[in-house]
């Protein structure tokens, strides 16, 4: 039998002070009563609507074969818990999740050395505002089929299906339209980061798709995303990986996690 993950389910208080739960992965042979060494830790953001037991499942026996632990936490937005869109306050609370696990998990060693941000969609863009938020917390980060700039993401939202009610659910979020809320929309988008990003000093992989049927036109959103990175010379390491792959679960799961540990060196080639 191959190497497998054991999942643990942890609460901590949110930006605004509401419980919200996360869940562990950790190599199944450690617990309390059998502590790790210090092991790798990715913090892993979730995609919109996605809740953080389902994040969990798509690592599968990843952190078991690569011997690092993930933490995916369920977020918080401005106002909505599964759709938090980049709020800041949801990716300060994404930068306290090892602190988090050192309280809750004491037992559970992390290498602050090697801590990682891993995410795709709206996980994606929480994953790049983190690196350029938080340059300091992060060895390396990989985001997919990425939210790059909410601004034109909310008018985007119309070509895809139930588009009309996640237009709706961005106004909640955010308070308003792009038209009455435009710095807010600026804010989250990591297209306004970009220049923070450039300089983090952090080892970068961007993935997207042409056939992207949930962020449609990623040409204008991670593309143009990564061709401004480029320009500005960026002081670490940045990678481009294009290809033909639709947003779905699977492709998450079997293609794009497995190949982001494997460029971050937690998983052997």
């Amino acid at each position: 039998m191959g190497a497998t993950a054991r999942q643990w389910g942890i609460r901590y208080r949110a930006h605004n002070r509401l419980p919200r739960p996360a869940v562990v992965l950790v190599p199944a042979e450690y617990g309390p009563e059998n502590p790790p060494p210090p092991l790798p830790l990715v913090i892993s953001p979730h995609g919109r609507g996605i809740r953080a037991i389902t994040n969990a499942q798509w690592w599968r026996d990843l952190p078991a074969r690569g011997g690092f632990a993930v933490i995916c936490p369920a977020g918080m937005g401005r106002r909505l818990p599964l759709h938090s869109w980049g709020w800041r306050g949801q990716i300060a609370d994404l930068a306290r999740m090892p602190s988090i696990l050192q309280a809750t998990m004491p037992w559970l060693r992390v290498d602050r050395r090697r801590i990682y941000a891993v995410g795709g969609s709206m996980g994606g863009q929480e994953t790049l505002l983190l690196v350029g938020q938080h340059p300091q917390l992060l060895a390396g980060a990989v985001a997919f089929d990425s939210v790059t700039n909410f601004y034109t993401r909310y008018r985007d939202f119309a070509l895809i299906r139930n588009g009309r009610r996640l237009q709706a659910l961005a106004r909640v979020e955010v308070g308003g339209t792009p038209s009455s809320k435009t710095r807010e929309y600026v804010l989250r988008s990591p297209t306004h980061w970009v220049r923070e990003v450039a300089e983090a000093s952090v080892p970068l992989q961007l993935w997207w798709s042409d056939a992207d049927e949930i962020v449609v036109g990623q040409e204008r959103q991670s593309g143009h995303f990564y061709e401004e990175l480029r320009s500005l010379r960026p002081r670490g390491r940045v990678e481009a990986v294009q290809g033909s792959w639709s947003h779905t679960a699977e492709s998450y799961s079997q293609l794009q996690l497995p190949g982001a540990v494997k460029w971050l060196d937690l998983l052997e080639q």
